[in-house]
């Protein structure tokens, strides 16, 4: 048993709730679209993104819209996953017109004329964007003039999109982007001056959980929170890509909260939303294992200090042991569970919930 622990534990290893949501429909389908197709570029999943980009062009998006779109994002996700995604437009496109599906090619942006000034352009642009004055970057002059005179001034006067929609797009992608909460935050104010109304920007984290991810959906929601100075509690998200959440728990009665199990072979990875745990409750005949795989959780047995549980952590639950499992109140948590020394007549015995005056004393 101690050999498997340790093979799966290494494998682990090396792999290594807010409130309500706002209605999505505050976000017309074409800008649904744009917000799916940026944070799916974001994020580099291919996959994600050609599902994605196919329901764009059935809701209406043309493909010069989606192309300015994925253009755009170059400036703030890199060429790399910009040229990859443009790619998988590109192949959607063909299969669509082949297939003979419906599939716009929408406008081109205007030509710009002989004396633009791209730079005075640009910093007007940024300069409604931060609502006041432009930021000026005087530690990097030359950066600071890429962002006005480029981004704000080449990109943003082609007008194939929106000022509104293009902010939609930038807030979307950097959500998807970890560590880049100041800069979400400055986007999410500044999409308010650039035509984004609040009712818009409040539905986009509820539109990343449903179709994208509650990693991104939870940056989202907090950069969202803090521009409005609204409450929202910060909770750790995992990254349902590595570990699948699956399917809700159908032994959902024994628990508190909510629960997903995403049957894994020989092992069952259970997912928890946060402040979820599972009843008191015994195994007979047999011992439960438990390997934590993302986020932050407690076990505990009868009568003994709870357990802190963070990735790697491996608990073998001997059998008759009454105890419970479950997430931490600020994070999400995953752990993989196998059942090993199973005996003849083995069996689960569920008892009483762990009260929230038990579980609001662990910290």
């Amino acid at each position: 048993m101690k050999r498997l622990i340790l093979i799966v534990a290494a494998a682990v290893l090396a792999t290594f709730q807010p409130k309500a949501q706002t209605t999505m429909t505050n976000l017309n389908e074409k800008q649904q679209a744009l917000v799916c197709i940026a944070a799916n570029e974001a994020r580099g999943n291919m996959k994600a993104l050609r599902n994605e980009v196919n329901k764009g062009l059935d809701a209406g998006l043309t493909v010069s819209e989606i192309k300015e779109a994925l253009s755009q994002l170059y400036a703030y996700t890199g060429f790399p996953r910009s040229l990859n995604a443009l790619g998988v437009l590109q192949q959607v496109v063909e299969q669509r017109r082949k297939d003979g599906q419906p599939t716009a090619e929408g406008r081109d942006a205007d030509p710009l004329p002989a004396d633009y000034d791209a730079l005075r352009q640009g910093t007007a642009v940024q300069t409604q964007l931060v609502g006041g004055q432009p930021f000026t970057y005087t530690f990097a002059p030359q950066t600071d003039y890429y962002l006005k005179a480029h981004l704000f001034g080449d990109i943003f006067a082609r007008n194939n999109l929106s000022f509104a929609e293009r902010e939609i797009v930038t807030v979307s992608a950097i959500s998807a982007l970890p560590g880049c909460e100041p800069q979400l935050k400055a986007h999410v104010s500044g999409a308010r001056n650039m035509g984004v109304s609040d009712a818009q920007l409040h539905a986009i984290p509820a539109l990343l959980r449903e179709r994208v991810g509650e990693a991104e959906a939870v940056r989202c929601e907090q950069a969202v929170a803090s521009v409005f100075g609204e409450a929202c509690q910060a909770v750790a998200p995992v990254d349902f890509d590595v570990w699948p959440r699956g399917d809700k728990n159908p032994y959902g009665a024994y628990f508190t909260g909510q629960s997903y199990l995403a049957p894994m072979g020989p092992v069952t990875n259970v997912t928890f939303e946060p402040r979820c745990r599972n009843n008191w409750h015994v195994h007979h005949r047999q011992v439960q294992v438990l390997i934590c795989v993302a986020g932050r959780g407690w076990y505990q047995e009868w009568g003994k200090p709870a357990v802190e549980m963070t990735p790697g952590t491996v608990v073998a639950i001997p059998a008759e042991a009454k105890h419970w499992h479950g997430a931490a109140r600020d994070s999400w948590f995953q752990h993989l569970t196998y059942h090993t020394d199973v005996q003849e007549g083995a069996s689960n015995e569920w008892l009483e919930p762990v009260t929230d005056e038990w579980y609001d004393q662990l910290k």
